[in-house]
């Protein structure tokens, strides 16, 4: 049924011109990455006249993947629009395939979920043409056709995914709460610890442009009082001094050490004393 109401609005829209079409025209077509970090990769399309489409995938430890119609004139109302690959011309005989419907809300971009966004990418692969129809909701003898060409997407295509590859996997979530652990009475990290320092070193080396880092440094019961206070704070200074080579300002880095004040767990056997030794990292940025 939504193949032939897509055909009738092509057949509609030669018989009465009432179907508006944007698309980049085959000589100009282009493509471009236009991010392309360990943290986000974005591969753009011009669409003149209308706005940009954009194929998004960021650090995570899923892979992922999503689609942005970026318009210059928002939604006024609500409204599903539909959304082919279409055979260019040079490819006779073939029909246009159903990807999935989009959802245009208000005042929104519209987007599309990983699915259909990969889908799209490899139909654009093959050289078909992804396509967006919907109702135009300015205008009620108007039907909307948004089309991206498929020329000179492979070369970009290729450095896009060469980027993907190379995401981080983890977010800013995974590292934004950690709490790091150490080995009795001193300021070695165990190695668990360094792992997960070394991941909040390499998202760091990607973007520093944090708001504040809390550092707060714990001990076990075992010791001195006073001792076990200056321990802490010299296993929070020592992350603040790795943290500062990285780039982050020392100013926006917050030491507190707390002893052996505030236990997670027991005293009473080693593995229980090895949870209250640890500096709880606490990351934010706007």
């Amino acid at each position: 049924m939504k193949l032939l109401l897509v055909i009738g609005l092509l057949v509609s829209s030669q018989a009465f011109a009432a179907m508006r079409q944007y698309a980049a025209p085959v000589e100009s077509s282009d493509w471009q990455v236009v991010e392309s970090s360990r943290l986000q990769c974005t591969l753009g399309h011009t669409l003149p006249g209308y706005g940009d489409a954009l194929f998004t995938s960021v650090a995570s430890k899923q892979l992922n993947m999503e689609f942005e119609l970026d318009m210059h004139l928002l939604p006024k109302k609500f409204e599903v629009a539909a959304v082919y690959s279409v055979p260019p011309r040079w490819m006779p005989g073939q029909a246009p395939k159903p990807i999935a419907d989009m959802t245009l809300r208000t005042q929104y971009n519209g987007d599309l979920p990983e699915t259909a966004a990969w889908t799209m990418l490899s139909e654009l692969e093959k050289g078909y043409w992804p396509t967006i129809y919907y109702q135009d909701w300015y205008n009620q003898y108007d039907k909307v056709s948004v089309a991206l060409n498929a020329s000179n997407f492979t070369p970009r295509y290729r450095e896009f995914a060469a980027c993907v590859s190379n995401l981080l996997p983890y977010s800013f979530e995974d590292i934004a709460y950690t709490v790091l652990s150490y080995e009795k009475n001193s300021t070695e990290l165990t190695k668990y610890a360094e792992k997960r320092l070394t991941m909040i070193g390499e998202y760091l080396k990607e973007d520093n442009q944090l708001e504040l880092v809390l550092l707060d440094g714990y001990t076990d019961s075992y010791g001195g009082r006073w001792n076990n206070e200056q321990l802490s704070i010299r296993r929070a200074n020592q992350v603040k001094t790795y943290l500062s080579a990285l780039g982050v300002s020392e100013e926006r880095i917050e030491v507190t050490g707390h002893g052996e004040r505030r236990h997670v767990a027991p005293n009473t056997n080693a593995d229980s004393r090895a949870q209250n030794r640890r500096v709880v990292v606490r990351l934010s940025k706007s």
